[in-house]
Parts: C-alpha cells; sequence; structure tokens
C-alpha cells in the first residue's frame, strides 16, 4: 500500500510535466495512471496555457477542464454532407444573354444538361481553356449552339433563374448582371452577382454565383467568338452535392 501511495505521489509530479496528448496517453496505462491522470487540476493547468481566460472566469465550468480540452484542441475533420435534398434532373436553368438590348441568348435548360457539362471541348480551343473545362474544380457548363460572336465594344449582360419542377418555384442566381471582365489568356468573360438566400439563412450571404462566357479566337480583333457557357459557386460549393445544397438555400418564391 505504501508503495502504491508513494508511486501515485511520483505519477502526480509527474503528469503537470505532460502535454494533452502525452497525458491523455497516460489514461490508457493503466486503471491507477487513469485515476490519476484524471484529476481536473492537470486539465486546468493545460487549458490555462492554451486560453488562460478560460480560467479566470469567477463561476466553475458546467464541464470538466478534461472535457474542455479534450473538446477543442484536437482538429475537427470536416463533416461529410447528407445528400442534398434537390437533384439536377428537379431542376431548370433559363439564361438569357443580351447584347446592349438585343437578346443572343435565350434558354431552358436541362439541370442535367449543366450537370453533364461539355465533354468534347471544340477543336482551337487554347491550352489554358482546355486545362480549366478538365480540371477537378466543379462547374456546370453547356455548349452553347448555334455559337454567336460579340464584339468587346458592346455591354454585355446575362440573368440567370433556376426553377424547381417539384414545386413550381423559382429562384434567381444572376440577374442582369455585366461582363465586365475579360481574362484575354483564359478566353474567358466573366460576370457575377451575389446569391439571395432564403430568410431561413439569415447568416449566409456574400457568395458569389459567377457567370462565364467561353470564347475562341474570332479572327478580328475586338470580337470574341463564344461557344460555352459556365457557372460555378467557387466561392462556396467545390462539388455537385455542395452545389445542390447551396441551391436549396435560395429565396425560392
Amino acid at each position: 500500500m505504501a508503495d502504491d501511495l508513494s508511486f501515485g505521489e511520483v505519477l502526480k509530479a509527474v503528469f503537470p510535466l505532460l502535454d494533452g496528448k502525452d497525458l491523455a496517453s497516460c489514461m490508457g496505462v493503466c486503471r491507477q495512471w487513469r485515476d490519476v491522470a484524471r484529476d481536473d487540476y492537470f486539465w486546468k493547468c493545460l487549458c490555462s496555457q492554451r486560453w488562460p481566460s478560460v480560467c479566470k472566469r469567477p463561476f466553475p465550468l458546467m464541464c470538466s477542464y478534461h472535457k474542455l480540452f479534450v473538446t477543442f484542441s484536437k482538429r475537427h475533420r470536416r463533416r461529410t454532407l447528407l445528400p442534398p435534398r434537390l437533384s439536377f434532373d428537379n431542376l431548370e436553368f433559363y439564361i438569357d444573354l443580351w447584347a446592349e438590348e438585343r437578346l443572343l441568348f435565350s434558354e431552358v435548360v436541362p439541370g442535367n444538361v449543366l450537370q453533364s457539362g461539355i465533354k468534347t471541348p471544340p477543336s482551337g480551343i487554347c491550352d489554358v481553356l482546355r486545362v480549366h473545362l478538365e480540371g477537378p474544380d466543379y462547374k456546370m457548363t453547356m455548349p452553347v449552339e448555334p455559337r454567336f460572336s460579340i464584339p468587346l465594344s458592346q455591354t454585355i449582360s446575362v440573368s440567370v433563374f433556376v426553377g424547381r419542377k417539384d414545386t413550381n418555384k423559382m429562384a434567381c442566381i444572376v440577374n442582369r448582371s455585366v461582363f465586365d471582365y475579360v481574362d484575354a489568356t483564359a478566353f474567358r468573360a466573366l460576370a457575377f452577382d451575389y446569391l439571395d438566400f432564403s430568410p431561413n439563412y439569415p447568416f449566409v450571404s456574400g457568395i458569389r454565383a459567377w457567370m462565364s462566357l467561353l470564347f475562341m479566337e474570332d479572327g478580328n480583333d475586338g470580337v470574341i467568338d463564344v461557344f460555352g457557357i459556365e457557372i460555378d459557386f467557387c466561392d462556396a460549393a467545390s462539388s455537385e452535392d455542395e452545389v445542390l445544397w447551396l441551391l436549396d438555400m435560395l429565396d425560392w418564391k
């Protein structure tokens, strides 16, 4: 018994010198080590090193310092999303493009068309754009048929709405936004708008929907030959499920 007591005193002298990972490991050695290492004093010392202000509160914690340390010291893995409640089969997109006040393109696009994307990029596109289209970043793309050419001197604008077949409701993604940036090296003209979310998500804001015109050289200076359209939500969504969850949070009317 005396040996056990003396050994316990040794543990009490050593444990305050350990970091949280080692102290947690000691709890798994045997029952005696676990009982000694469970003393909340040791864990309060560790918490005071990481979050000293927490240990200055006048009233005791509702939980133990051991639980506090274990809960907030480890890095949490990204949680797996639940399956989205929407599907592309249940969506359709309404895309309208104008050059000044002249309508260039107006189509009702089934969701699975944007989901499938441009499977075979046309010959003649630049390598930068080809790498972008074949890259891992999630994007929704579709070919434009027939193609059309646009003088860069004109103001080009776009609207994109999305509809749900199950509820017959609609939401806005882009509302008459202007393509005010042309990346001549990547052959993309870009416009964006901020998504309008449902009041059920009051703290979600500042997420942009990006719309790109994909083009090739026309052979004429100042003119772009548009062969495709791209939509992405790279501010917040990087997979198909994330895009569907994002669309589900829109302000459906």
